[in-house]
């Protein structure tokens, strides 16, 4: 689901840098939040909700909520473009929610901001995807509950490829070649986002990489990354990638309004592609990269998340195990009504109609084979140290290999604080 603010990013990999900043100071929290008793069992629950675009989100939210019996729930539905540094500022104070939804994050469950969810999603872990469990895990327990899968793919003009002749492209130097035959006068070959944030991680994995490995050690910096930049320095000098566009990726109008041919963006926006080009769409994964590379498609989501440093956990964690556990009807309405999403529950998943054939079902057979999930222990120090990695030498020109190194000096010490 995009973002109301058409300035936020809201897709990327990003994590407000002032908020995970917070995070790290989050055991002076105290347990207090200064509210008391409300309706139901005489508890009241707070929830924090970013701003979601699509129509009917933020009335879905408080539906579910009102039709919960054993407590009174009220959602901070925060808009604006810091919705992160909104959440973690409140974290530090006697307003904190009981509540919220976010990203796994390492630094969470090591500074004990998140409740501990084994025990509710233990009866049902066989259901999810196991990956959503996976990425959720520190040390044997599960913190958070997964609310939607997110995959991201490449959107294209079926047509356009057709009068040009292209196929879609398998390769990342096939897309590069793709987006100059697709260039014209009044449209460019590819969008990939304004500051191409969101195909860093997408390009370590199709060029057979990673972020970190199962040691938790850097698994990024290889021959066929540094290879990858470079052709990515090449597209982006191409003239032939859409750049400074009114809305970022998460948004489907650059290719919608026939600003592009080809434009990565998430499954949420599917049913806006297809109400505005009907047949005339197709997608495919990110392409490989070298020739040991493999196509990839990047899952992202919002999860939720209990306040461990609240006053109500139990409440809260009943309300979690209620909705996003027990209530099946409401998490495929939440993953299927605005937007398209995957369930994280198998079970779900598989029945849903709307997932069953076409577009749809190529977006879920897409992520079912080239899937790859955030990793708990990458964090936003690591995100940033990617991000001056792509500005260095794709926007830059710099050398790859000396940006890598630069990188991997960033990463290293973080792993050095989080893992010794």
């Amino acid at each position: 689901m995009s973002a109301h603010s058409s300035t936020w990013d809201r897709r990327s990999i990003l994590r407000a840098a002032a908020g995970l900043a917070a995070a790290g100071a989050l055991g002076a929290c105290g347990s207090n939040n200064g509210r008391g008793g409300g309706s139901g069992s005489g508890k009241r629950l707070v929830q924090y909700f970013h701003a979601y675009g699509e129509p009917g989100t933020e009335q879905a939210i408080k539906r579910y909520a009102k039709a919960y019996a054993k407590a009174d729930v009220t959602t901070q539905w925060i808009t604006g473009s810091n919705f992160e540094s909104k959440l973690f500022a409140s974290l530090l104070t006697d307003q904190a929610p009981d509540l919220f939804e976010f990203h796994p994050q390492i630094q969470l469950v090591r500074s004990g901001q998140v409740a501990d969810l084994t025990d509710l999603v233990a009866p049902v872990e066989d259901d999810f995807n196991r990956a959503d469990i996976q990425s959720h895990t520190v040390d044997g327990k599960v913190y958070g509950v997964r609310m939607i899968d997110d995959p991201q793919f490449f959107f294209y003009r079926k047509s356009l490829l057709e009068k040009a002749g292209v196929e879609p492209p398998r390769t990342l130097d096939e897309l590069v070649e793709a987006a100059a035959r697709l260039t014209t006068s009044e449209v460019k070959g590819l969008f990939l986002g304004n500051d191409l944030h969101a195909v860093i991680n997408p390009l370590f994995w199709s060029a057979g990489a990673d972020t970190l490995d199962e040691k938790n050690q850097i698994a990024y910096h290889t021959d066929a990354v540094v290879a990858g930049l470079r052709t990515m320095r090449k597209l982006f000098t191409s003239g032939h990638l859409l750049l400074d566009a009114p809305a970022d990726f998460w948004d489907p109008s650059a290719l919608n309004q026939g600003l592009c041919a080809i434009q990565f963006c998430g499954m949420w926006a599917m049913p806006q592609f297809q109400q505005t080009l009907g047949d005339d769409l197709g997608i495919m994964p990110f392409p490989k990269v070298g020739d040991a590379g493999r196509p990839s498609v990047y899952n992202g989501g919002w999860s939720m998340f209990v306040n461990a440093k609240g006053r109500n956990v139990d409440a809260a964690k009943e309300y979690v195990k209620w909705l996003w556990l027990d209530q099946k009807k409401y998490q495929e309405d939440w993953a299927t009504s605005y937007g398209f999403h995957i369930p994280p529950r198998t079970s779900i998943a598989k029945s849903t109609g709307k997932l069953k054939s076409g577009l749809p079902a190529e977006g879920v057979r897409l992520f079912d084979e080239y899937g790859h999930f955030d990793n708990i222990g990458w964090t936003q120090a690591m995100i940033t140290a990617t991000e001056d990695l792509f500005a260095d030498c794709v926007r830059k020109g710099g050398d790859p290999e000396a940006a890598l190194d630069r990188c991997d000096k960033t990463v290293n010490a973080e792993l050095k604080k989080l893992f010794g």
